[in-house]
């Protein structure tokens, strides 16, 4: 068992449950796996099995509203039972979400609550700096500290460059080179997990902060959560000679309570990341370009080939590169074009509500009348 503070309980949850009027029965648990519908819970009462109430699936308007790995929950228990009812998920002060795959316009949620995104890359042909700042973009508007994660630098002779190139395509963000094999980064990892979550007003209990770490598949995400915990607590893959990509082991969003103070969630590996109401987060990712922006001569400056353009003057003068300003058209295009999406799909949705409500109405006067 763990106390609500260890699970990453504050403030901003306990606030909404003050808010408002709750039954008494009810408990406050966190989401710490989720299958199908199927949700492991943690709690101040122990580990618990749990689905939601028929009422809260009536309820509910889109799949983002489900609960996710790392939402708080307010449940009723069956302690001999070991099983649990979900009633009602609290505000989320986090979420880190990506459009789902497909071609469907609908939000997934990663992982929620967490308070750092750690973008996860391995030293070898997976790397890719357009990739990063589409992790990192995301990362800002999901409201976590995004951090960079640079693995397997033990099998990598230029580890520093890569660092720079890293550094250069997310500016002010932290980049750790890291090797679970010989331990690199580790401390540095675990230090920025728990080092906050130490410093809390006197007399108050550490609030642990929760660290998502995202990333493809075969990047070693699951090699570097076991260096953290100590233990093997994950299954791992060694990397294929074919290739050189690791193999896929995580399947399931799981929440892992770290010793040493903190959260872990472990995700799948991403074969394709997605934007979602990214706006502000590509702003702040492409913070050099923003800043540059606000000089030009005109305010809706496209930064292509308009006269006092002082982006394009920038790159002419080779202090912004010009691969940097393609990826952020690019991810700028797709959040557009995503954003259109989205509201056509809201009509839609609002168009099908209303005939659903007409029909009820044709069909209750028609009932009346006979």
């Amino acid at each position: 068992m763990y106390s609500l503070e260890r699970l990453g309980w504050s403030e901003f949850f306990s606030s909404q449950c003050k808010q408002t009027e709750t039954n008494s029965e009810l408990v406050a648990a966190r989401v710490a796996g989720e299958n199908r519908e199927m949700y492991r819970l943690l709690s101040a009462n122990g580990e618990f099995m749990a689905e939601v109430s028929g009422k809260f699936r009536h309820e509910i308007q889109s799949r983002a509203d489900f609960p996710g790995v790392g939402d708080w929950v307010l449940a009723s228990m069956r302690s001999t039972e070991g099983r649990a009812t979900v009633h009602r998920v609290l505000a989320r002060k986090s979420k880190f979400s990506r459009k789902i795959a497909g071609k469907k316009t609908e939000e997934q949620i990663v992982a929620a609550n967490v308070d750092l995104v750690f973008a996860v890359s391995s030293l070898n042909s997976e790397f890719n700096l357009r990739r990063l700042e589409r992790y990192v973009s995301l990362a800002w508007e999901s409201g976590a500290t995004p951090a960079i994660v640079l693995n397997k630098c033990d099998l990598c002779e230029s580890a520093e460059e890569f660092r720079a190139e890293a550094e250069s395509a997310a500016m002010g963000v932290r980049v750790i080179l890291a090797s679970a094999v010989r331990g690199d980064g580790i401390a540095e990892i675990s230090e920025m997990m728990c080092g906050q979550s130490k410093t809390t007003a006197s007399g108050a209990p550490p609030t642990a902060l929760t660290a998502a770490l995202l990333g493809s598949s075969g990047v070693g995400k699951s090699s570097l959560i076991n260096s953290v915990l100590g233990k093997e607590l994950l299954d791992t893959g060694s990397v294929r000679d074919c290739d050189d990509k690791g193999r896929h082991t995580t399947t399931t969003r799981q929440l892992i309570v770290a010793p040493g103070g903190g959260l872990l969630i472990d995700t799948p590996g991403m074969r394709e990341l997605q934007l979602w109401d990214a706006r502000e987060g590509i702003a702040q990712a492409f913070g050099e370009i923003e800043r540059l922006a606000a000089m030009c001569k005109f305010r809706d400056c496209k930064h292509e080939n308009e006269p006092g353009c002082a982006v394009q003057a920038a790159v002419e003068a080779r202090t912004l590169d010009v691969e940097r300003l393609e990826s952020f058209h690019k991810l700028a295009r797709e959040e557009k074009f995503l954003a259109a999406k989205q509201d056509s799909a809201v009509r839609a949705a609002q168009t099908k509500s209303l005939k659903t409500m007409m029909k009820q109405v044709n069909r209750f006067y028609r009932d009346r009348g006979r």
